[in-house]
């Protein structure tokens, strides 16, 4: 069998001729392999991935990436898209992923009743003991934890859905679909499209050389791919409202701190947030769908409009909730925010970035349809 093992690296020069070396003696006489890196260091490590690749005993490739899109995830879709071999390997580049196991791997896989094969700490007799500390062994339990519950479909068979250790048949992927963001590739994997799934246990060891790149940062981003995965669009327009409604809200304050009347408070917040929050939502939540829809200026009149109508009618309601039940200018006009939030979404997935060619479906079919795809996907029924 031939098999590409795709490294994703970052500044681990000091890791790569033993990974190389590794690899290789894991390999040999069980399955031909290349070892592909794909790179978005700052350091020497590239030129130490050419030198190693000059006399290693298995073919080296490299990609360096200058602009390393999607993080890690799009690191290793780079590397599954450029892999020779269908059947791939994805694992670290700290050896903290033990290249022994890769023939263990590989015969899971030949049994073939399966397209993906996880390397599990949690499975059977595997362990994290690579984990740094205490603390970071309760935070991989935790977002393993909160993940299955996020998707109990999916990954019902599955008890390490944050591994980076993994294969894969590319052939079942359907790679144009992934959308990379973050570290966490083969979440993105399962979520998004029905595989079938073994785990293997392993040893999750310590690191070889260099420091650890998990972070605050990456803790976030991961919170911010679970809710994308789990709520497709609506919940990036949801982050972009949810900072539409903060600015908002600062504005008023503003604005009213400075002895402006409640009403024109309100009115320019508004506008102001209406244009920020469109030009956010062209860029991130529905910029797949822009070269089907009407151009950018009828995107834009038709979502300026609602917003205004909406506005008229929410302002109103506004000022009579600060009349009628007594609360500040800023705690009701969080309140109409949110309500307002669903219509927003609905409109402009139906409306202002519907394709310009419907074909001949029902309006109930096509709103129906379009709800489900751009609010629920990927999701589990």
């Amino acid at each position: 069998m031939q098999v590409t093992v795709v490294v994703p690296t970052f500044n681990e020069a000091p890791n790569v001729a033993t990974l190389v070396e590794r690899v290789a003696r894991a390999a040999d006489g069980v399955f031909e392999v290349e070892l592909l890196f794909v790179d978005d260091s700052t350091d020497d490590t590239p030129v130490e991935i050419e030198r190693v690749a000059r006399t290693a005993p298995v073919p080296v490739r490299l990609i360096h990436r200058d602009e390393p899109a999607g993080g890690l995830s799009g690191a290793v879709i780079a590397g599954l898209s450029a892999a020779t071999a269908d059947v791939c390997i994805v694992m670290d580049g700290d050896l903290q992923h033990p290249p022994e196991d890769l023939p263990r791997l590989v015969a899971r896989y030949e049994q073939g009743d399966v397209d993906v094969v996880v390397a599990s700490r949690y499975a059977g007799d595997g362990t994290a003991s690579g984990l740094a500390d205490r603390s970071r062994v309760l935070v991989s339990r935790g977002s393993t934890a909160l993940t299955k519950a996020m998707f109990p479909i999916r990954l019902r068979e599955v008890t390490d859905p944050m591994t980076g250790f993994f294969l894969v048949d590319r052939r079942r992927v359907d790679l144009a679909r992934l959308q990379p963001r973050g570290f966490k590739i083969l979440l993105e994997l399962l979520a998004r499209q029905p595989l079938r799934v073994a785990e293997v246990p392993f040893d999750f060891a310590d690191r070889h050389a260099g420091a650890s790149k998990a972070s605050l940062r990456q803790g976030l981003e991961l919170l911010v791919q679970l809710t994308a995965l789990r709520f497709g669009k609506m919940s990036v327009f949801a982050l972009i409202g949810a900072g539409g409604a903060v600015a908002n809200l600062l504005i008023v304050w503003a604005l009213s701190s400075l002895g402006m009347p409640d009403v024109p408070a309100m009115i320019v917040a508004a506008e102001v947030t209406i244009i920020g929050n469109f030009l956010l939502q062209e860029r991130f939540v529905f910029q797949d769908m822009r070269a089907e829809a009407s151009g950018i200026v009828s995107r834009f009149a038709k979502s300026f409009t609602f917003n205004n109508a909406e506005l008229v009618i929410r302002i109103p309601v506004t000022a009579w909730l600060i009349s009628s039940w007594h609360i500040s200018v800023v705690i009701a006009t969080g309140i109409t925010l949110v309500i307002a939030f669903l219509a927003r979404f609905l409109f402009h997935s139906l409306v202002v970035y519907a394709p310009r060619h419907r074909g001949r479906k029902s309006v109930a079919r096509r709103v129906v349809e379009e709800v489900d795809r751009q609010a629920i996907s990927p999701g589990e029924l």
